[in-house]
């Protein structure tokens, strides 16, 4: 920023024939002297040195971008300035998952190894973007300093750095992102939100494990029947024989172990199986072990099965038996 008045006299020197874009990014941040600079620039198109009858004729067209509240709360930008500004346009997060994904596979940076080696999922690009979406909506956050799409940019670079680890330490050659490797995004989120009183009584860590939670119900319900419509006496629940199973086992799905181990601990639930077969549209085998997650996760949030975390892996059983064991 303090090249900035710098380059206002380089571009100035350009002939009127060639017009020049100039941006200045976050023009709040540029000392007062400089934006005072600017004045002559954009009122009357020249730059005029003081003690000399000299006058530089420029063809600019500036750009300033500022965070809406430091462009009209804390008086940044100086009023003068201000009133030179011919137009502002108040622009908007992604408003729809759609976009938001083809903004993050356009900004979050991977290497060709990590892309040839690391497999994520259109389920779960979508579930890293309905994070944002709810961050953008929880009473947990401080809205009026918003949720960023450089959230979704970094929590997908994370993931595919959690698969990268992964690599590492089991000796694998590719692998594929998993629903418990979203703990790997908690700073991503942890770092890119503020936080209201009640969020920050929570604490930062326990309102992104919250984001996530939702994210992920909220996923589940677009793609299978709701848990809350369930609870009517007398309606037959298809999650009931997966619950039932947990009755006398439990999963521990761990973040090191292989995609063959994974699929194997998936696997072992056989209702679950049935549940999707039933309920689940045709998927692709990693797209099917995903929503096994989801279903699982979402169970846990809804309070049919106990989570518990450990380090470097989820174990879900029965609440009943985790409660007896302990």
């Amino acid at each position: 920023l303090s090249y900035a008045d710098e380059r206002v006299i380089h571009f100035g020197m350009i002939p009127r024939a060639n017009r020049c874009l100039f941006v200045i990014n976050e023009l709040p941040d540029l000392q007062a002297r400089i934006q005072v600079a600017l004045f002559n620039i954009l009122e009357e198109g020249d730059v005029q040195i003081r003690g000399f009858k000299l006058r530089l004729p420029l063809d600019l067209q500036f750009v300033f971008t500022a965070n809406p509240e430091d462009y009209t709360n804390r008086g940044s930008i100086i009023t003068p300035l201000k009133d030179r500004i011919q137009s502002q346009i108040i622009t908007h997060y992604p408003k729809s998952i759609a976009l938001g994904m083809e903004i993050t596979e356009l900004e979050a940076h991977h290497t060709k190894e990590q892309l040839k080696r690391v497999t994520v999922s259109p389920f779960l690009r979508e579930l890293v973007e309905m994070v944002a979406f709810e961050a953008r909506e929880s009473e947990y956050v401080d809205q009026k300093s918003g949720v960023s799409a450089r959230l979704t940019i970094s929590a997908m670079e994370n993931l595919v750095a959690a698969g990268k680890l992964r690599l590492i330490e089991s000796g694998a050659s590719t692998t594929r992102i998993r629903l418990v490797d979203f703990v790997s995004i908690v700073p991503s989120i942890t770092g890119k939100i503020e936080l209201v009183y009640e969020g920050e009584q929570e604490g930062a860590d326990e309102v992104a494990k919250i984001l996530i939670d939702q994210a992920v119900v909220e996923v589940f319900e677009r793609m299978f029947p709701r848990l809350s419509k369930l609870e009517k006496p007398g309606t037959p629940s298809p999650y009931a024989e997966i619950v039932a199973w947990f009755d006398t086992n439990l999963v521990e799905l761990n973040y090191t172990d292989s995609d063959e181990a994974f699929e194997e601990a998936l696997m072992s639930i056989k209702p679950l199986q049935a549940f999707l077969d039933a309920h689940g549209a045709p998927l692709a085998p990693d797209d099917r072990l995903f929503c096994m997650e989801v279903v699982l996760w979402a169970l846990a949030v809804g309070g049919k099965l106990e989570r518990t975390a450990h380090t470097g892996s989820y174990q879900f059983e029965s609440p009943l038996m985790a409660k007896y064991l302990r």
